[in-house]
């Protein structure tokens, strides 16, 4: 034990080294080791020990003297059950299990010192020091190992905040890396200070590049549907609300040119910072990719309009006929009347064809899924049956089968299949206006069987082949301008053979004709 003179110098030394080591780093650890051996060495102790609490509310040691690692396991085990004595006033028990670790420590300890560690009434951990021999715990024990215990909670409550802080910056710092939105930080003056990786594939500018930018060097609009920043800022924006109300945003939409030449649209969402003095310290700015959104806007206007053109065609045919033979004035020839009638059947088949067509891609955007009744089915018969029905409706085109013998059945839904057929050799017609043949035929292997409709027509861009099994989509050029059709059919048949576990494909080129084909298991 240190003698009377040299103890508050003592003490003071150990307290201002301590000190310096939290006031120098946030490592606990460090602090913990040199809290402990200040606290063995005031009592003339021999082992000591830290315990902290953890996440699991339980009491583990973090830091130990006098005893060899293969203790620590025991100790804890026994600390939970020194922390229930303790919790429940029971000083008996305690005392019982402090005799019992002294014991698994080294059986020649006398006396046991524990304080616990609080801060701010919130219990942290526990110091215990034991010693070899037999004494009075003087005021001066009690006021030195408190001291070193006070400065251990303030230790470990500052670095468990600084753990806290840290592990919710991480967080945050995760949510803008990997959010699917762009996100951009600007300070006042619009100069982009922070971005993540999406905003960089918006807008293909890197954030090395992109950084202490001006906001209008990386967002170039080429189109603007309502005012930039720049102008919300000269007119005022942001106006500085209350604390408790909702931050005033801004809006901006449009088409933005990238670093690589090309056109993106994107939506903005800005949101004002304000610093403690009341001023714009910083933006927020969330952006958006509208790209896809637009372009199904646009195919969905084009479809509105393509739909309403083809129902109006059927529906004027079917008045004006029928409106025709029911003329008072008029003596029609029988041969007319029947020309007339088959006009009007066959347009109201059209009709209820357009509408099953509209009515089956609903269900399936609905359901994901496509309803088939199972039976045997012969694809070789069904695109004979389908090239008899259909080539009635040109004298342009020859009509070739070309199927191997002894063409597999297969278990498929029969009318859900001629309809992939039918629309199949349908286009294959509309998209050769100039004539030639068209080959309907099939292969098959031991595991698969193989439909295909080739032409001789104009043929599909490099460009649109990945797109024309897409809903409502159709290829921009003169001839599909020209031509009927809602941008429905590709798209159903796809549902449909993929229903069947199969795939559609097409291969083309512009001018030399396209041969589409699916491929559906035997089994």
């Amino acid at each position: 034990m240190l003698s009377l003179p040299d103890f508050p110098n003592r003490q003071r030394d150990f307290l201002l080294e301590i000190t310096r080591a939290i006031t120098a780093q946030l490592d606990v650890t460090e602090v913990l080791r040199r809290v402990l051996r200040a606290s063995v060495v005031m009592v003339a102790g021999q082992v000591g020990l830290i315990a902290l609490r953890d996440e699991d509310d339980l009491f583990r040691l973090r830091a130990y003297t006098g005893f060899p690692e293969d203790k620590v396991d025991a100790l804890n085990a026994l600390l939970q059950q020194l922390i229930v004595g303790a919790e429940s006033g029971d000083s008996e028990y305690l005392t019982n299990k402090l005799q019992e670790m002294m014991h698994v420590v080294n059986p020649d300890l006398q006396q046991s010192i524990a304080l616990p560690l609080v801060f701010a009434e919130n219990p942290l951990g526990l110091l215990i020091v034991f010693r070899s021999y037999q004494a009075r715990i003087t005021p001066m024990d009690t006021q030195s190992l408190q001291s070193f215990a006070d400065q251990a909670a303030i230790a470990v409550n500052n670095a468990q905040l600084y753990e806290r802080i840290n592990q919710e910056r991480q967080q945050l710092a995760a949510i803008l890396h990997y959010s699917g939105d762009g996100v951009m930080l600007l300070n006042a003056q619009l100069v982009i200070i922070q971005m993540n990786r999406a905003f960089e594939q918006m807008t293909g500018w890197s954030s090395t590049l992109a950084m202490g930018r001006k906001l209008d060097e990386v967002i170039v609009w080429k189109h603007l549907e309502h005012n930039d920043l720049k102008d919300a800022l000269a007119k005022g924006w942001p106006r500085q609300k209350p604390p408790t109300t909702i931050t005033e945003t801004l809006y901006v939409e449009g088409d933005v040119q990238r670093r690589d030449g090309m056109v993106a649209s994107i939506g903005i969402t800005y949101a004002p910072l304000f610093n403690r003095n009341g001023r714009l310290g910083n933006i927020i700015a969330n952006v958006r990719d509208i790209t896809s959104f637009r372009r199904a806007q646009e195919m969905q206007n084009v479809f509105i309009s393509t739909v309403s053109h083809e129902l109006r065609t059927p529906v004027a045919l079917i008045k004006g006929y029928a409106s025709t033979l029911n003329r008072q004035d008029a003596n029609w020839d029988m041969s007319v009347v029947h020309q007339s009638l088959q006009v009007i059947e066959e347009e109201a088949d059209r009709l209820a064809e357009l509408i099953d067509d509209l009515l089956t891609a609903s269900k399936i955007q609905a359901e994901r899924t496509v309803n088939l009744q199972m039976a045997d089915v012969r694809l070789d018969s069904l695109g004979e049956q389908s090239v008899e029905r259909l080539k009635t409706q040109t004298t342009r085109h020859q009509f070739t089968l070309s199927f191997p013998d002894r063409f597999p059945a297969i278990q498929g839904d029969g009318r859900r299949l001629r309809q992939v057929i039918d629309n199949l050799l349908t286009n294959a017609i509309k998209y050769s206006p100039n004539g030639g043949t068209i080959t309907v035929g099939g292969r098959f292997t031991d595991k698969n069987v193989t439909f295909f409709v080739r032409d001789e027509g104009a043929g599909i861009a490099e460009t649109d082949i990945g797109r024309v099994f897409e809903r409502f989509y159709r290829v921009e050029s003169n001839l599909t301008r020209k031509t009927k059709g809602t941008g429905l059919g590709l798209y159903l048949a796809k549902s449909i053979i993929e229903a069947h576990h199969g795939e559609i494909f097409v291969k083309s080129a512009p001018g030399k004709g396209s041969n589409f084909y699916f491929t559906l298991p035997r089994d």
